[in-house]
């Protein structure tokens, strides 16, 4: 009788050893599912809240690119692009900021087309916005969902920037690029290399420089070789990105895209 006892405990034992895998499963995929629910209605939630916000404050994102620059940033995480009129059919719609960037993008071309004579094709988005402020350059938020028809001539680096972003989708050859502490607008297709890049860095950062330097400042910064500096500034004089001045005293390459900014600078601590 013991061992007919013993037979019936350890089958018992090994139907719970396979049950328990299905009873694990099945835990995970109701804490899964209801962790899912948990997330979509936050997010919901977060959406309703983020759209009350737009209505009570969309005039200030229109007219205020410091609190408009906030608010994009705040959408991000819950995926709303409100440069996209449709999407949501709310945000884009209330606020007409896609309108506002799409205008913007074209006005941003206009002056990087108009300047290239001068740069080369590329140019500080600081020199971008100074040109468009000084030109008064009025900006019109259309609201699809309210009618209302906001203009303001209030546009940030943040908003060239993004800006730029919007034609670089289009394949247009437009990209930024860091150079130093500026933010630099490229509006042609040829690609810079690092050395190219890297000589300009070092002609924003010398001091007293006004954005040039010689060949002397990029060894002194770089220890490279006279060769490899002429082979990068042969190609930025060709595309007319540098302009070189020969004196008594040696050559200085300018740069275009750089001086003006250095000079604003001088100019704001004077």
């Amino acid at each position: 009788m013991a061992m007919r006892r013993g037979r019936r405990g350890v089958g018992a034992a090994a139907a719970l050893q396979r049950k328990r895998p299905n009873i694990y499963e099945a835990k995970g995929a109701e804490l899964e599912s209801e962790t899912l629910s948990t997330a979509i209605e936050t997010v919901s939630n977060l959406e309703r809240e983020l759209l009350s916000f737009t209505k009570k404050h969309s005039k200030k994102i229109q007219t205020d690119a410091t609190f408009r620059a906030e608010f994009l940033k705040m959408c991000g995480p819950l995926g709303i692009d409100p440069l996209v009129s449709s999407q949501k059919g709310l945000f884009g719609g209330l606020l007409g900021i896609g309108q506002f960037y799409n205008e913007l993008s074209i006005k941003v071309a206009e002056v990087c087309m108009a300047s290239r004579t001068r740069n080369g094709g590329i140019i500080s988005v600081s020199e971008v916005k100074a040109i468009l402020s000084k030109r008064g350059t009025k900006f019109n938020f259309n609201t699809e969902k309210t009618g209302n028809n906001v203009s303001s001539t209030n546009c940030s680096e943040d908003d060239i920037a993004r800006a730029v972003g919007k034609l670089a989708k289009l394949g247009s050859g437009f990209r930024l690029k860091e150079v130093g502490k500026s933010m630099m607008i490229i509006s042609v297709p040829m690609e810079l290399s690092q050395d190219h890049m890297e000589v300009m860095e070092i002609a924003s950062t010398c001091e007293g420089s006004f954005g040039s330097l010689t060949v002397d400042d990029v060894i002194r910064a770089t220890k490279w070789d006279r060769s490899r500096i002429t082979r990068a500034m042969d190609l930025l004089l060709e595309e007319g990105m540098a302009w070189i001045d020969v004196s008594n005293s040696g050559e200085r390459y300018w740069f275009p895209s750089l001086w003006k900014e250095a000079l604003a600078l001088v100019e704001g601590k004077m």
